[in-house]
């Protein structure tokens, strides 16, 4: 095991200090910019299990050549100081070198680069078949079976976004069995919402990300992703599996809306304003889900001491991370 500092570990360091650091991270994100007189520049995003920066790395730098060249999701032993830029930690990039795969997993820094939930993938997995064989209706549980066990693997380690939530390894498992946990919970009090129509919906609301993303350090929006999206790649996937188990036509076309309208407002991707108490439900756990899972992965990547995180663009704040004092 080597002794290169996290990005939860570099937040804890002295904001002032300036003191250099090597580390591996993953290049995240990459994008030329011009400054005001011009000159190009590189935005860039690093992250690692931990957590995530932004920094700007400058024509003038001895590392803007090699980061040029460079694609998004490869790992990179970096050498930088501490800095922080409007208050958000951006360390100044002195050097970069390609670090291969083979060599991360060899000094076990790999065991820190790549984010996975708390829980197990096999005890999130259990928990979702679980929920699969608790949906009563024949041809609504064949639906489900077969887009679910015929994706198992992708299913499996697919992110659920590219930075929002549940952005990480498992990210998707976790998010579906997340909501399927709040909604067994929850339905009870709602009997107007029929639960088989509501727990395929969940455990199928997102099956679209399967097409709509790509990549394993470093996850990218596919060409079908950025051409019809998540919403209608899986509304196409699930019309499929329904013709095939034979399911009616009325709750085919019940269970499509779900996915259809399951991202709350048009804005943010809804082909459809969710019109059943089904799809209205769906809507309303996803969306807690997904506010939650940001809470979640913020408190836990939090830096030691920390007061408030830095601002979160999907919750258009920051997050106090301190408790309740009781």
């Amino acid at each position: 095991m080597t002794d290169y500092k996290t990005i939860k570990q570099l937040h804890s360091l002295e904001k002032t200090s300036n003191a250099d650091f090597t580390s591996v991270f993953i290049l995240k994100r990459k994008s030329v910019k011009t400054t005001k007189t011009g000159n190009p520049y590189l935005n860039l995003e690093f992250g690692d299990s931990t957590g995530k920066f932004m920094t700007n790395v400058f024509v003038n730098s001895t590392a803007y050549m090699t980061l040029e060249d460079l694609s998004e999701g490869c790992l990179l032993k970096t050498t930088a100081a501490i800095n922080y830029y409007n208050g958000q930690f951006s360390p100044e990039i002195k050097t970069v070198t390609l670090y291969s795969f083979e060599q991360a997993s060899e000094d076990g820094t790999i065991g820190q680069l790549t984010e996975v939930p708390p829980e197990s993938e096999s005890v999130l997995w259990g928990y979702l078949k679980e929920g699969i064989e608790s949906i009563q209706h024949t041809e609504l549980k064949a639906t489900v079976e077969n887009v679910i066990y015929n994706h198992e693997a992708h299913f499996k380690s697919s992110s659920a976004a590219i930075s929002m939530h549940h952005a990480y390894r498992n990210g998707l498992l976790e998010h579906t069995v997340h909501m399927l946990r709040s909604a067994r919970a929850l339905l009870p009090i709602y009997q107007e919402v029929d639960y088989d129509l509501a727990v395929s919906g969940i455990i199928l609301h997102d099956i679209g990300k399967l097409e709509e993303y790509e990549g394993d350090f470093s996850v990218q929006t596919t060409r079908i992703g950025v051409l019809q999206g998540h919403v209608v790649l899986g509304y196409k996937i699930v019309r499929k599996a329904a013709i095939m188990a034979k399911l009616s036509e009325d709750l085919t076309e019940r269970l499509e809306h779900i996915i259809l309208s399951h991202q709350g407002e048009k804005e943010w991707g809804a082909a459809a304003m969710a019109a059943t108490p089904e799809a209205v439900f769906v809507s309303m756990v996803d969306n807690l889900d997904a506010r939650m899972g940001m809470i979640q992965r913020t408190l836990r990547n939090a830096p030691e001491g920390a007061e408030f995180s830095e601002y979160l663009p999907g919750l258009k704040t920051k997050l106090l991370l301190t408790p309740p004092q009781k």
